[in-house]
């Protein structure tokens, strides 16, 4: 078992003890984030997106011919512009944009893109198209800068997950992932002794611990109770500034806010939303998942701006590829390449980046990218949390223009 797998699977129950010290000395401070410790939200939309009915190209009759039953008009869409508009479950989404606070980022994807789930979200999350996986995430790498340079880890946490997503794995740094505040909460209020024992019979499985840093783990069990009794302190005096939809990504975010007003010093937040892998009767799955993400999103950012927060957190939405333009036989899309992408903060331009990808030069039946992703990535470690792209990317790539000087 190796040190990933390990965090992977002990990542519920070990939860915030991995990075404890730093995290708890930051979070008694209860500094406020300066200028300078902007906070990055991404939310994963696993499964394969279909971009094309997500920002829809309403006025192309290639897009009409290619869909005869997933196809939406201008009167269904919320439209953007003479050409394009968002699907109507993306309400919440198409007033973060008439507002000027959503960047729509089109045309995003990578060379040669490869259409398995599994290899193409290793992709996005290790950045490393070209070459064979190295075991780390890109954020996972950008947190390791982080701590060498402030002689200290910079926190993280995956919300809402089981196991530790690939993005936030890193050589140096330990990130928990969790499930949820009330279930950490559950998992250590019968004091260490039932935290020994829920580890016990975590681990007791055929596999070994050779070569786990057990320095690592007695650690976790020293200071994970402490670091429950935090979270329970900030969960305790949170008032939401507005009403959260009841949904899952919903609450992932609403933890996320809930963390962030409690100023307890935590940089990155990843969140997953599931179900985007649509290959048959696509539209009424994919209209609630569009409602999800555009009604959790609205939320999480009106909750911030209440509390005067909407310029120090961006919200970056990405999924492992699009779908095919043409639908298939079973009223659904199948795996594609180019999609796009959401930026959502106080800080960001708004508006729409690049053009929407061509329906009639296709790469055998899927969108062609125009812009790699890895600029995308680029521009949030540069511009966003200062942190050096290229020893992150393995390369320089040039940064977009969303986001406000």
């Amino acid at each position: 078992m190796n040190r990933r797998h390990f965090l992977q699977r002990t990542a519920g129950l070990v939860a915030l003890g991995g990075c404890a010290p730093s995290f708890l000395s930051r979070a008694l401070a209860a500094t406020p984030p300066g200028p300078d410790q902007r906070i990055l939200v991404i939310v994963q939309l696993a499964g394969g997106n279909d971009g094309v009915n997500t920002v829809i190209p309403w006025a192309d009759d290639a897009y009409h011919k290619a869909r005869p039953s997933l196809a939406m008009g201008e009167k269904a869409v919320l439209r953007l512009n003479d050409y394009a508009g968002l699907h109507p479950g993306l309400r919440g989404f198409k007033e973060l944009y008439n507002e000027g606070v959503l960047t729509i980022l089109q045309g995003i994807g990578y060379p040669d893109p490869d259409r398995s789930h599994f290899r193409s979200m290793d992709i996005w999350n290790s950045a490393h198209p070209e070459s064979e996986m190295t075991g780390d995430g890109w954020l996972g790498r950008a947190l390791d800068q982080c701590s060498a340079n402030a002689a200290g880890q910079v926190p993280a946490l995956a919300l809402g997950m089981d196991s530790l997503p690939l993005a936030l794995v890193a050589p140096r740094t330990n990130v928990p992932s969790i499930r949820s505040l009330d279930d950490y909460q559950l998992r250590f209020s019968g004091g260490d002794g039932m935290l020994k024992q829920n580890l016990a019979r975590r681990l007791a499985a055929p596999s070994s611990l050779d070569g786990i840093d057990l320095g690592f783990l007695r650690q976790s069990l020293g200071t994970a109770i402490d670091s429950a009794a935090r979270l329970k302190e900030v969960a305790a005096g949170y008032q939401p500034a507005v009403p959260y939809p009841q949904t899952q990504l919903a609450t992932h975010l609403k933890t996320a806010a809930q963390l962030i007003a409690g100023d307890l010093g935590t940089r990155i937040f990843f969140v997953s939303l599931g179900g985007f892998d649509t290959h048959s009767q696509q539209a009424g799955s994919h209209g609630a998942l569009m409602a999800e993400l555009g009604g959790a999103v609205s939320a999480f950012f009106r909750d911030l701006k209440a509390r005067g927060l909407a310029e120090q957190v961006l919200l970056a939405t990405y999924s492992e590829f699009g779908r095919r333009l043409k639908e298939n036989g079973s009223l659904g899309t199948d795996h594609g390449a180019a999609s796009q992408m959401f930026v959502v903060s106080g800080a960001a331009k708004g508006g729409i980046i690049g053009d929407h990808p061509s329906l009639t030069d296709l790469d055998d039946g899927d969108l062609k990218h125009h812009t790699d992703f890895r600029r995308v990535y680029a521009t949030l470690l540069d511009q966003w949390l200062r942190i050096p792209s290229t020893e992150v990317l393995g390369g320089h790539f040039a940064p977009l223009d969303f986001l406000k000087a």
